[in-house]
């Protein structure tokens, strides 16, 4: 057998001023014919996993591009095409195959194609002919089309945000396509659209729950695999939304049964699962009134993994304002500041403009003075499933007594170590705030007393009504008081 493997993707935000070109990938990750090295993304993870379950079938296995951008917004239309046509002259080359599996994200848009992965999954098929199975596994932020479904022979989602089952969900993918090459299955697949727009971390209830619903579901007869297609919010294509997908063994009338059991049940759910986001204030005064550990704030409206510039400024100046102390803040972008602390060295005072940089979304720059702390090159933190995120060189500053982490390739912040990898214990900080989401949760949940989620002025409103959506199909919910026809 003769398996063929690629990954390209990134998250889109339509909203972000930030474009996402060539330079994008090759900060982020971009490697070729499997050299994924000793710092893999989380996209590589799924590929790796492929390559472990391939040689341990002595299949003979080709592995094309593995490329994905920390998210901003629409992908250059040319570097899209560039990466996509440099897979397809991989396929070709490759030709005959005996199957394709894909490490993609789901949220892929360029400036005229409001799905890549459809794009290129269509391509690939259009290559290989219907005999052929082709495997997809994504983020479960993705936009779940019609044309990408059509296209795939199965489609296998992350179930966890925090995305710690990447492997997982790569190992599940691989045996029902390699179940389908060796003839003893015939995956079916089955959408169920919930009409929703959302954002559901599966670390809490009822989410957490839902999951655990869909793994006992998984081991009813003809069941292979049940997803949740979260959708995401920030980018506005006509097919956000949340959708159920579940494959069956030649079962499609179960498998649209179970799809629909499911996702009225989601909807039902619907005023529980988002997380309790809170005013920036609000958060502060919270976190104050913590009389013992550690509360770790998430920033998340300035979340790198969403697509804004982790430069904005209004937590910082908050805490600096209500002269809070024993603070540690990160991660900040600001290569122009990375660049003035690595010039002046450890232990020197430097006066910086911090921040600011991306427009009314980042804030006011701050005028501050700063202590250098600690300097480290080409720096890496834990990522999520194995893998390791680069943020570029970074340095660790004392601004009015609170600790900031100030980095030069945007990227959330995913792990402790991005703070003791500087020699910042948040462990030891009453407040640490985080630049990011829901994917530090896992990491600093053991040091934490509390999590809250604050709602700060930033890029990624996480009030949806608020959001300018042009292209979205509608009526969907929250936008629509009629958007289930009930």
């Amino acid at each position: 057998m003769h398996l063929f493997t690629a990954s390209l993707g990134t998250e889109t935000n339509t909203f972000s001023p930030i474009p996402t070109g060539a330079r994008l990938f090759a900060d982020t990750y971009l490697v070729r014919a499997g050299a994924y090295g000793d710092n893999p993304d989380l996209f590589a993870v799924p590929m790796m996993a492929f390559r472990d379950k391939a040689r341990a079938r002595n299949w003979r296995l080709t592995e094309s591009l593995c490329a994905f951008a920390v998210p901003a917004g629409p992908t250059v239309d040319r570097v899209y095409e560039e990466f996509r046509d440099e897979v397809l002259a991989d396929l070709a080359r490759a030709m005959p195959v005996d199957a394709v599996l894909l490490s993609l994200h789901g949220a892929m848009v360029a400036e005229s194609y409001p799905s890549c992965e459809t794009d290129l999954t269509a391509r690939i098929r259009s290559m290989v002919g219907s005999a052929v199975p082709i495997g997809v596994e994504l983020d479960l932020h993705c936009h779940l089309t019609p044309g990408l479904v059509d296209a795939a022979d199965a489609i296998v989602i992350f179930k966890e945000y925090p995305h710690v089952d990447a492997a997982e969900r790569a190992n599940e993918l691989f045996e029902i396509i390699a179940g389908t090459v060796e003839g003893r299955l015939r995956p079916v697949m089955s959408v169920f659209d919930c009409r929703m727009i959302g954002l559901y971390p599966t670390t809490l209830e009822p989410m957490a729950g839902f999951v655990r619903r869909m793994r006992a579901l998984e081991k009813r007869e003809g069941v292979l695999s049940i997803s949740l297609a979260h959708g995401f919010p920030w980018g506005d294509v006509p097919d956000l939304g949340t959708r159920v997908l579940v494959v069956t063994d030649a079962d499609a009338a179960q498998g649209a049964a179970l799809a629909a059991e499911l996702g009225h049940e989601l909807r039902r759910l619907r005023p529980m699962i988002e997380p309790p986001w809170m005013p920036m204030d609000e958060a502060i005064d919270e976190a104050l009134s913590v009389v013992e550990g550690t509360v770790v704030i998430g920033d998340v409206t300035d979340n790198a993994g969403g697509g804004a510039a982790s430069d904005s400024t209004f937590m910082l100046r908050a805490l600096l304002d209500r002269s809070v102390r024993d603070a540690a803040v990160g991660c900040f972008w600001d290569p122009v500041v990375v660049g003035l602390a690595f010039e002046a060295g450890e232990g020197a005072s430097i006066r910086i403009r911090l921040g600011g940089k991306l427009g009314r979304f980042s804030g006011d720059p701050l005028d501050v003075e700063a202590r250098v702390l600690t300097l480290r090159p080409d720096m890496h933190q834990p990522y999520l499933s194995g893998a390791r995120a680069r943020m570029g060189d970074a340095a660790a500053l004392s601004i009015g007594g609170i600790d900031v982490v100030v980095n030069a390739i945007r990227c959330q912040t995913f792990s402790i170590e991005a703070f003791t990898g500087l020699g910042i214990d948040p462990a030891g900080k009453r407040i640490v705030v985080v630049k990011s989401m829901n994917h530090f949760r896992e990491s600093f949940a053991p040091i934490a007393a509390r999590i809250l989620y604050a709602a700060a002025p930033g890029a990624i409103d996480v009030q949806y009504r608020r959001l300018p959506y042009a292209r979205v199909r509608r009526p969907i919910y929250p936008l629509d008081p009629d958007a289930f026809g009930e």
